[in-house]
């Protein structure tokens, strides 16, 4: 699948990964709703890992936005 494909279905609330990847990396996932002292916040990538601390905000390279390597994972 393509990021463009896969953008959707992590809006829905599923999760994405991408079948290159051999790191530590578990899968990726949108944080919506969330907020800060009271204020709303726009929704946001995450990426979780096997490392500690397992989260951390996502952002794509170009290599990853352009990848057809991507897959809904559970």
């Amino acid at each position: 699948m393509t990021f463009e494909e896969v953008l959707p279905e992590l809006k829905k609330g599923k999760k994405a990964v991408r079948t290159g990847w051999g790191g530590s990396e578990e899968y990726i996932f949108v944080v919506s709703n969330d907020t800060l002292n009271g204020e709303s916040i726009n929704p946001y990538l995450m990426i979780r890992t096997k490392e500690k601390p397992a989260l951390s905000q996502f952002m794509p390279t170009s290599c990853d936005v352009l990848a057809e390597d991507w897959k809904l994972v559970d």
